[in-house]
């Protein structure tokens, strides 16, 4: 088949989110193909896909799990889009729109369907993992976007030839080099203040899941901040990103927490579309997730320079050598978390060499371009079986 001619169909919940996806389905595109999008309308997403030669249709396709009287219409607008499309491979990018591709496609469909596993929280937990398997059928594949997500698969009894592993990357060189200030001129601050930053969306516990903390550790990111305030009060902790999914009372928490624990050198800026312009200006990046493939904001502070403290969950290992790359530390410590933190603050020249490093293994590992060719090279793959 050639490049040409290759149809692929993507399917997301979100227009707001997954910057990845646009870059993915950019990459696509220059390769040669027709490339199609399924997502919610009025999403700023959309332009950009629109603008990167992606074909968007604006639809809703998340399994619509407390809604299941909705589940007939969704399938009947998928079937109908498939028939309308005729793609030669469906991608799927979350769980939600998996469940929503396989009921309502069957699992005698004969189009190959790949489902690229944004994330492990759901393989955490036996049920959830066993209801998502147990949906796939004949003409189904996972890409694991972390060694942990492939691995589990085949613990799972996956046939090893239906799994890979391509995380989503970055765009290296818009990272490299990069120096703004911007940061500090917003907050009025100078370089003796040092910036222990965190960015990442906050995402409400789930009491079904047994969760008393959000999955992204901002409450240990706090904690860790107040116990290093104890011997560096010149520390000033930025959170960048804001609520997700009707969480807003969940970060109205986190702030007040916040502001108990660590007074006014805890500052929270809301989601933000200039991330890159502010990443710069952090001393310490900071990734306490307790569930996380390889986060892309820690693969661009790695790019830039700056030394990242992460926990040791799902992918992040991939990204972090402990010592050598960066600093891993066990999920849900602050204590341990603060250590890393002062340790950095205080051996600078050391910080400096690990941070070297980190840059140099990212731009040779993390390269977005070459990870979506390789995305690329899977579907080929798949399609000449």
């Amino acid at each position: 088949m050639a490049q040409t001619q290759l149809k692929v169909l993507g399917l997301l919940k979100t227009s707001v989110g997954a910057p990845w996806a646009v870059r993915q389905t950019r990459d696509f595109v220059k390769l040669g193909a027709e490339v199609h999008v399924a997502l919610p309308p009025g999403g700023p997403r959309v332009r950009q896909y629109q603008d990167a030669g992606v074909i968007v249709h604006p639809l809703q396709l998340d399994f619509p799990l407390r809604e299941p009287w909705r589940f007939p219409a969704l399938r009947h607008q998928l079937r109908a889009l498939v028939e309308h499309v005729r793609p030669d491979i469906i991608h799927s990018y979350y769980v939600g729109t998996t469940l929503t591709m396989r009921l309502a496609l069957g699992r005698s469909c004969k189009i190959p369907r790949i489902f690229q596993v944004p994330g492990p929280l759901h393989l955490e937990y036996r049920f959830y993992r066993w209801a998502e398997i147990a949906t796939a059928g004949p003409p189904d594949y996972w890409i694991g976007t972390c060694n942990w997500i492939a691995e589990r698969y085949r613990q799972s009894g996956v046939s090893p030839d239906r799994v890979f592993v391509s995380d989503y990357g970055v765009d290296v060189h818009d990272h490299i080099g990069r120096q703004t200030g911007k940061l500090r001129r917003e907050l009025g601050v100078n370089e003796q203040v040092k910036i222990v930053g965190m960015v990442g969306l906050m995402y409400a516990p789930k009491r079904i899941l047994g969760q008393s903390r959000g999955v992204k550790g901002h409450e240990d990111l706090i904690d860790a901040l107040a116990i290093c305030l104890k011997s560096e009060p010149d520390i000033l902790g930025v959170f960048v990103g804001g609520a997700w999914g009707g969480a807003a009372k969940y970060e109205s928490q986190i702030r007040a927490y916040a502001k108990e624990r660590c007074g006014d050198q805890a500052i929270f800026l809301g989601t933000r579309e200039d991330v890159p312009d502010l990443l710069p200006d952090f001393d310490v990046a900071v990734q306490p997730s307790h569930s996380e493939a390889v986060a892309a904001t820690a693969v661009e502070a790695q790019l830039l320079g700056i030394p990242v403290v992460a926990t040791q969950v799902g992918g992040l290992p991939d990204l972090i050598q402990d010592g050598e790359t960066g600093w891993l530390v066990p999920p849900r410590n602050p204590p341990r978390m603060a250590e890393a933190i002062l340790e950095i603050l205080q051996d600078p020249k050391r910080a400096k060499a690990v941070a070297s490093a980190g840059r140099t293994y990212a731009a040779r590992m993390f390269d977005g371009e070459k990870k979506n060719r390789q995305v690329f090279d899977i579907y080929r793959d798949i399609l000449s079986r």
